[in-house]
């Protein structure tokens, strides 16, 4: 049995989904290395402060930081949990892999900019001067372009999660998912791509939104709160029915 062979035998962390993945492969340490170098760039400085002027201005970045940083997070897990599951080592499953990193490493500049410029407009100017906020975007055609570059990267990303996910469906048989892991595979695939979804909107808002109303684009993104709460309750209720059937079934073998 697959699931023997490479160790899902033992409980992994998901109750309901076995996990295919054993021992770290190579691929996963090289995409953890990247993951904490992207990390590392998103550091507001390298250099340790020598005043505590210094130190000040260097703690006013920690907000845009930590999103920043619970952005990268979330993506890793993403990543982690599709590894656990699957334990896939394709040459298809490789190059989505050097995709996806790649996205995110090119992504660690615009990201740290759009976070650093948005707790600083929404601060005030409490953790960035006034005057170097203007300097940032200094139009709004620029602030336009800057949504359509992340929202590039943030359809990127969640389109290289559906096709992973898709892969791992049509893996189903000789993955050997029983009825409710391939139902999860299918319903991950749905969640990927209407995360994407969200980002082609922000995309077009921030292309037909008059100029003034253009910096308004990036609250299109709170759609990824009404897709996870509306995926997640018609998508879970299939799951539980499922598992229930399963378990339904179980019971009355035995």
């Amino acid at each position: 049995m697959f699931h023997e062979r490479t160790g899902a035998h033992l409980v992994p962390p998901e109750p309901h989904f076995r996990w295919r993945g054993g021992e770290l492969t190579r691929l996963e340490g090289f995409t953890d290395a990247v993951f904490a170098f992207a990390v590392t760039l998103l550091v507001v400085s390298l250099e340790v402060p020598r005043t505590f002027e210094e130190l000040l201005i260097a703690m006013k970045g920690f907000f845009a930081f930590a999103i920043c940083f619970a952005i990268l997070t979330q993506v890793w897990y993403f990543h982690y949990k599709f590894s656990r599951r699957y334990g896939l080592q394709t040459v298809y499953t490789i190059v989505l892999n050097a995709a996806l990193i790649f996205v995110v490493l090119f992504y660690v500049y615009p990201l740290k900019f759009l976070f650093t410029l948005a707790v600083g407009g929404l601060s005030g100017g409490r953790t960035m001067p006034a005057e170097q906020l203007t300097q940032m975007v200094r139009s709004t055609h620029q602030l336009s372009q800057l949504w359509l570059i992340y929202s590039a990267g943030v359809i990127a990303v969640y389109g290289l999660f559906a096709l992973l996910y898709h892969y791992a469906y049509r893996k189903r048989s000789a993955l050997e998912l029983n009825e409710y892991e391939a139902l999860s595979t299918r319903n991950a695939i749905i969640h990927f791509a209407g995360l994407a979804g969200v980002g082609v909107a922000v995309a077009i808002a921030a292309l037909v939104l008059p100029s003034k109303y253009v910096g308004y684009a990036g609250f299109v993104f709170c759609l990824n709160a009404v897709w996870g709460w509306a995926a997640g309750s018609v998508l879970g209720k299939q799951q539980r029915v499922v598992l229930e059937r399963m378990k339904a079934r179980s019971a009355a073998q035995s």
